[in-house]
C-alpha cells in the first residue's frame, strides 16, 4: 500500500540546503553573530539578541515544504493555512506553486476540492483532530510539519482529557495552534477545554472557581467563554479538576502566573489538600520561545537606546518579544524592511495589534549621534529579513557596509 503520511521529510534536506540558505540567510547577520552578537557601523552599535529568528520547528517546516515541492513536481500541493506567521516565507510558498487553503468562519476549513491524488502540507501549528481525520479520509498525501513542541502540549491535553481533567489553555482562541491543541480533548469521550487569553480572563476564571464576591454568575460566565470552551461546557461541573496548558508562543511568565492563580483559587475554595488530586500543571512553553524571551530580558539589563523587533504582526511570539522590550526602551515592531522608507526615513510599525488596527508612522525615530541599536526577531523571521531591515537603517544614516573579507571576531 502506498504511503500517504509523511512526518520525517523525504531525505532531501542536504539537497535543498543551498537553495534555502540563499533565500533566507544574511551575510550581514552572520557577521554580527560571528563578532559576538555586537558590531559597530559608523555611529551605530548594533546588538543582536543571543537567540533570535528561525527556531528548529520553523526550520523543519520550511525544509519539508521545499522538499515536498521537489518530491512531487507534478502533483497539486496545498497548504492548510500558513506554514508559519511570516509574510515573506508564505509568499515564497506561493511562488513555488503551493496553494493555500484559508479558513472560513470560526477557523473551519473546506477540503471538498482536495482529492486523493493531491498533496496537503500541515503547518507548524498543526491542524485540529477533525481536520486531520477529514484529510485522512480523503486519502491524499499528507506532509506533517507540526512542531515537536506543539505535539508535546497536545500529549498533555490528551492526558488531561483521559484522566477526566478539563484542559485550561492559555492562548488565543482564534489562533490555529490553540484550536488544534484544544481539539485533542476529543480523543477521549467527555473531554473538556476552556481557553483564557490573558490575566484578565484568568481572573474571571479564578474568581468563579473560588466563588469570590465579584465572581460572574454561571450564566454570565458561560456567555463570556462561549466561543472558548468545548461543546456543552458546564462550569459548575467541568472546573472541578483542571490541567493547565498553553499555546507554545505565549508569554512564558504570564502562563506560569496563570497556572499559579488557578492553583490558588482551587485551594481557596476547597483547601490545599484538595489540589493534589484536582490540579495539574506542566511546563509546555516551547524552549525556543523561552530562549528568545530570556535573551531579550538579558539584553534589557542594559537596554539599548532603540530596539527593533522584526516579524509578522500576526506572530504571537514576535508580539510578546515587542511587549517585553517596550517595558524598557523605545521599541519598534516592524513586519520587514519595507516598513522603513528610504526616501523619508520614516518607519511604519505596529503598536496596537488588535484586529483592524493600523500601522503607526514615525518620522523622527532614529536618535541623533552615537547610539546602540538592539535587534531581535520572532521565531518565524528569516535572517535575510533582519539583514535587509538593518541595511535600510544604515543607508538612511549614510553608512556603507562591506561584507567581503574576514567576518570573524575582531
Amino acid at each position: 500500500m502506498e504511503q500517504t503520511y509523511f512526518r520525517k521529510g523525504f531525505g532531501l534536506k542536504k539537497e535543498m540546503k543551498p537553495l534555502i540558505d540563499a533565500e533566507y540567510q544574511s551575510a550581514l547577520v552572520e557577521r554580527i553573530r560571528a563578532r559576538g552578537y555586537r558590531d559597530t557601523f559608523g555611529e551605530i552599535t548594533v546588538r543582536l539578541a543571543q537567540e533570535f529568528g528561525f527556531c528548529y520547528g520553523v526550520d523543519r517546516a520550511v525544509d519539508y515544504a521545499y522538499e515536498t515541492v521537489h518530491k512531487f513536481p507534478r502533483k497539486k500541493i496545498y497548504l492548510v493555512g500558513e506554514i508559519i506567521h511570516n509574510p515573506y516565507v508564505n509568499q515564497r510558498m506561493t511562488e513555488m506553486g503551493i496553494s493555500f487553503i484559508y479558513p472560513q468562519g470560526m477557523g473551519v476549513f473546506d477540503f471538498s476540492f482536495v482529492d486523493e491524488e493531491d498533496v496537503v502540507i500541515l503547518p507548524a501549528f498543526g491542524v485540529t483532530l477533525n481536520d486531520f481525520e477529514t484529510l485522512q479520509g480523503i486519502g491524499c498525501i499528507m506532509v506533517d510539519t507540526t512542531c515537536g513542541s506543539v505535539l508535546h502540549v497536545w500529549k498533555r491535553v490528551e492526558n488531561y482529557a483521559r484522566d477526566g481533567f478539563t484542559a485550561v489553555i492559555h492562548g488565543k482562541y482564534t489562533h490555529e495552534e490553540s484550536r488544534a491543541t484544544a481539539s485533542q480533548v476529543n480523543k477521549h469521550q467527555g473531554g473538556k477545554y476552556l481557553m483564557v487569553r490573558d490575566m484578565d480572563e484568568a481572573d474571571l476564571l479564578c474568581n468563579y472557581i473560588a466563588r469570590r464576591p465579584d465572581h460572574l454568575s454561571t450564566e454570565d460566565f458561560t456567555a463570556h467563554f462561549k466561543r472558548k470552551t468545548s461543546s456543552g461546557f458546564d462550569p459548575e461541573v467541568d472546573l472541578e479538576c483542571i490541567g493547565v496548558a498553553n499555546q507554545t508562543t505565549m508569554l512564558a511568565s504570564e502562563s506560569m502566573e496563570i497556572g499559579a492563580k488557578i492553583h490558588e483559587a482551587i485551594a481557596e475554595r476547597f483547601g490545599e489538600e484538595h489540589t493534589a488530586g484536582h490540579f495539574k500543571s506542566f511546563g509546555t512553553i516551547c524552549s525556543a520561545t523561552q530562549e528568545r524571551q530570556d535573551a531579550v530580558e538579558q539584553m534589557m539589563v542594559d537596554p539599548p537606546e532603540l530596539m527593533l523587533v522584526i516579524g509578522g504582526y500576526n506572530s504571537s511570539n514576535t508580539n510578546h518579544l515587542a511587549h517585553l522590550c517596550r517595558q524598557h526602551t523605545d521599541t519598534f515592531h516592524i513586519q520587514d524592511a519595507s516598513c522603513i522608507d528610504l526616501e523619508t526615513g520614516a518607519i511604519s510599525h505596529k503598536v496596537d495589534l488588535s484586529p483592524g488596527a493600523e500601522e503607526v508612522v514615525d518620522e523622527d525615530w532614529l536618535p541623533n549621534g552615537t547610539f546602540d541599536l538592539g535587534i531581535t526577531a520572532g521565531a518565524s523571521t528569516p535572517n535575510n529579513k533582519i539583514g535587509e531591515a538593518l541595511l535600510r537603517i544604515l543607508e538612511i544614516r549614510g553608512i556603507k557596509v562591506e561584507l567581503t573579507g574576514d567576518l570573524r571576531p575582531k
